[in-house]
């Protein structure tokens, strides 16, 4: 065999072209700022407004708080969307990519308030100039008091900046979002449509006000609704006391809460708890306060827990509020907002002695109370044993540090089936209508429509966020008229009531008897989020532009708020438009830390995500994120990251080689029979890439992200590592003109369709390597098409590849270099497989510098043995 023949990977004369516009030392470093300004510049993400709904791909982004601070679980969760963004773009898609910054809510209110020093009162006029403080006030008692309408514009002011750095943390991030179209929830625009939306709700019969038990937060003094609640295990103590019958019987009971004894309405057990069923439709004296109540049967009752019999309050939890409304038991609250008992001994406490314990309680907060009345219980020797100590889940506002009490107030509602049966049935069909991903997570979304207890509520008693838009009218004793609210023109939106008059009246007929009287609560901030597709898609200002985002093909969130923003914003598309808000809701999970913990700002445990970008680069992050599926929680790994970034690395240099060889555009194949082709190896390596670029577009089309970067990068090394290494003697030109063309043909063909499935993924390194020696961005390239080739052996390739494997393991083994020349080997396989070696062979032995290797019939894997070097 001539010496031209046999050189192998190591050989040293065989130095390739470098075309001039491939860099000499390809490097990751620089390619986020660099490509970031190309791709803004040249508007690569631009949405095309000139569209059809046809062409469309919209997505309903969820708007970071913009008050906060991103961590790596939002690189994670963001990162997946842009995947699914750059696929749908490739394919052809119009991608509608928008970003939104939710400036609505406490975070914010808070941010805005220390920030500035200054406190938000609605009641306050506006005051054009205002400026807050240079310094703000140590003690928020001397913060500036402001207008709301002063308060939203430093929440603008502030957040602006805020939203600079999210914005330069997503663009380093790679996110093809289109910068033109962002919006805040808190801005104009936004407040407008949240009224729109909740008006309309309201002249459908879908909002209204009623007054009702209610959660309520004694700490923010505001109303919480059933989405907002966490459960917590806290410390407490069941209390066994007993109530009299009229025969004297003692009836005990058990409970957590004896500060609520005073507001007991009734006893109740279960329908066949034959303990109880003689006191059914009888009554029982409270201790200590000498209070009738009756004894009632109801299948919530669970006669194993404690007693057997409950003592029902007005209101000790959520079960209290469903046995007052559906046994219709009087009320009897003396919990206020404030989280205090009522001053004023209760109506319903009417002897001498009831009367002068009440006022040992009057006025004292919830804790205070339950000590004063186990104290008088045990004065009065009515404590039956010693308090039982337990552990039980209270709940608590998702934001609070406190149990939430139960009070009665006007609120505002929207009906989301809680209470009505068809409109839930409703609501469940629209999950089941939906694309989940995963499926399982439609699950979650049932067992929270099936398990609601009541209306959604959306008023709440803070000073900051969307006015609800209504005012009312007063008699002339000055008593506002609920039953009949006056509503804003729509022209007018968005209103503040609190400090403009109400329509037909001035501003010194407020709050004066036959005037009016703004309502002073604001609506829920989910309840502006939940209308996000609405306010991007510009539904009541641009119904042409509307119609053709929506429905939104996607919404990208994480599981734990499905119950809260999926839920509600299904409900708001229903309400307005008898639909879904969007086909697809792609779902991600949570990053958790090595400790299997979930990363979260309270836990401290949260990684920042500029250090991490900064050392390993956004296109390893972006790898690490891309090889999760949806759904699945996942660890904070940065040996994954080190695995993207040396994948990313890879591509650049294995790129710069191929193309040094000579590659071209000129050489991409479109035709799988080209005559070209005339290397066996090389039909092989481009059948195998067929099935590639058909089975990662269907896992993309999928929504598995995930399996389309495992086919990807599994095909990428096994090109890298094996058909490049033996294919070199015939791209250098050893075989003839007519092997390098066919290697030509075969590696460019490859290097295209590679860079392609590996764009979403690894944005900044594949559109580097495009520019080297292609017009534009790879990704305004379509994705990739299957170029089939009919006679390609798609097991040719890994299995040559073993065998090159075997005789370099055996070089190492032996600890001579790579180049060391091969006298002898024997290489055994499967009779089946021999064929795929025989028409390999030549690349084989040029591959491994081997003068002789002999095939043999054999058991088993391909192995290789009687490996005869030559001397050092």
């Amino acid at each position: 065999m001539p010496e031209a023949a046999i050189t192998g990977t190591d050989t040293p004369d065989r130095t390739p072209v470098n075309p001039t516009n491939v860099p000499d030392k390809p490097a990751l470093e620089g390619l986020e700022a660099k490509l970031t300004e190309r791709w803004l510049a040249e508007e690569t993400y631009r949405f095309d407004p000139d569209t059809t709904r046809e062409a469309v791909y919209s997505i309903d982004t969820p708007p970071p708080t913009a008050s906060g601070s991103l961590h790596v679980g939002h690189m994670f969760s963001f990162t997946q969307t842009d995947l699914l963004a750059r696929y749908q773009r490739m394919t052809g898609k119009n991608v509608f990519y928008p970003m939104g910054w939710d400036d609505n809510g406490l975070p914010t209110e808070r941010r805005v308030q220390n920030y500035y020093g200054v406190r938000c009162d609605p009641a306050i006029p506006y005051d054009a100039g205002y400026r807050p403080p240079a310094q703000p006030a140590k003690n928020q008692r001397d913060f500036d008091v402001i207008s709301r309408k002063n308060f939203i514009e430093l929440c603008e002011e502030l957040a602006v900046e805020d939203e600079k750095v999210f914005e330069h943390l997503f663009k380093t991030l790679g996110l093809s979002v289109d910068w033109s179209l962002t919006y805040r929830t808190i801005d104009g625009t936004s407040r407008a449509v949240s009224q729109r939306a909740f008006l309309r709700n309201f002249a459908a019969g879908d909002a209204y006000l009623a007054e009702a038990p209610t959660l309520w937060d004694v700490t923010f003094r505001t109303a919480v609704a059933q989405a907002e609640l966490e459960d917590r295990e806290v410390p407490g103590a069941y209390y066994r006391y007993a109530f009299t019958a009229p025969d004297g019987e003692a009836v005990h009971i058990e409970t957590t809460r004896p500060e609520l004894l005073a507001a007991c309405a009734a006893l109740v057990a279960h329908p066949d708890d034959e303990r109880y069923q003689h006191l059914f439709g009888t009554t029982v004296v409270s201790p200590l306060f000498g209070v009738e109540v009756e004894v009632r049967p109801h299948a919530l009752a669970k006669p194993d827990k404690g007693s057997g019999i409950a003592m029902v309050c007005t209101f000790g939890d959520l079960t209290d509020v469903t046995w007052w409304r559906e046994l219709q038991l009087p009320t009897r609250p003396i919990i206020g907002r404030d989280g205090r008992l009522a001053a004023e001994t209760p109506e319903w406490i009417t002897g001498e002695e009831g009367r002068a314990a009440y006022a040992r309680i009057a006025g004292k907060t919830a804790f205070s109370a339950k000590e004063a009345v186990v104290e008088m219980l045990a004065e009065q020797g009515l404590l039956d044993g010693e308090p039982k100590k337990i552990l039980h889940p209270v709940n608590f506002y998702e934001k609070g540090d406190k149990p939430l009490e139960v009070v009665t107030s006007r609120q505002w509602y929207i009906r989301n089936g809680g209470r009505d049966e068809e409109r839930r049935a409703t609501f469940v069909q629209r999950g089941r209508e939906l694309e989940w991903h995963p499926a399982f997570m439609r699950a979650r979304y049932e067992n929270w429509v099936e398990g609601l207890n009541g209306d959604w509520l959306v008023s709440r008693q803070r000073f900051f966020g969307v006015p609800i838009p209504v005012w009312y009218r007063l008699d002339a004793e000055g008593n506002p008229d609920y039953a009949a609210p006056i509503v804003p023109d729509d022209a007018s939106l968005p209103v503040d009531p609190v400090a403009e008059p109400a329509p037909g009246f001035t501003e010194d007929q407020r709050d004066v008897p036959g005037g009016f009287t703004g309502d002073p609560d604001v609506l829920d901030t989910w309840a502006t989020s939940s209308l996000t597709p609405q306010i991007v898609g510009r539904w009541s200002r641009d119904e042409e532009f509307f119609a053709n985002v929506f429905p939104f093909d996607v919404r990208p969130q994480a599981h734990e708020i499905i119950r809260t923003w999926l839920f509600s914003t299904v409900v708001r598309a229903q309400e307005l438009h008898g639909s879904l808000p969007w086909k697809h809701a792609a779902i991600s999970g949570w990053v958790l830390d090595p400790d299997r913990k979930k990363m979260s700002k309270s836990k401290g445990n949260v990684v920042v995500p500029t250090d991490i970008l900064e050392e390993y680069g956004a296109d390893a992050v972006r790898y690490w994120a891309a090889s999760a599926k949806l759904g699945a929680d996942t660890a904070f790994e940065v040996a994954q990251m080190k695995i993207g970034r040396r994948l990313a690395i890879k591509v650049l240099n294995a790129s710069k080689f191929v193309l040094g060889l000579g590659a071209t555009e000129a050489d991409v194949l479109t035709d799988g029979s080209d005559p070209v082709l005339v290397n066996p190896l090389d039909r092989a390596l481009l059948a195998q890439l067929a099935d590639v670029v058909e089975q990662a577009g269907a896992a993309f089309a999928a929504y598995d992200p995930a399996k389309a970067l495992q086919l990807t990068e599994s095909f990428f090394w096994q090109f890298t590592d094996d058909y490049v290494e033996l294919i070199k003697d015939r791209a250098y030109g050893a075989q003839g003109e007519e092997q390098k063309a066919s290697v030509l043909a075969a590696l460019a063909t490859t290097l295209d369709a590679v860079l392609r499935l590996f764009a979403p993924v690894l944005p900044f390194a594949t559109d580097e390597v495009w520019s080297w020696w292609r017009a534009g961005s790879v990704h305004r390239a379509p994705w990739p098409a299957p170029v089939p080739v009919a006679d390609g052996d798609r097991g040719m390739l890994p299995t040559v590849g073993l065998a090159l494997s075997g005789i370099r393991k055996a070089k190492s083994e032996a600890k001579v270099k790579q180049r060391t020349e091969v006298l002898a080997a024997v290489v055994s396989a499967p009779a089946e497989l021999l064929p795929q070696l025989e028409a390999g062979l030549g690349d084989l032995r040029a591959a491994a510098n081997a003068r002789s290797i002999q095939l043999r019939d054999g058991s088993g894997e391909v192995s290789v043995s009687e490996v005869q070097l030559a001397d050092a």
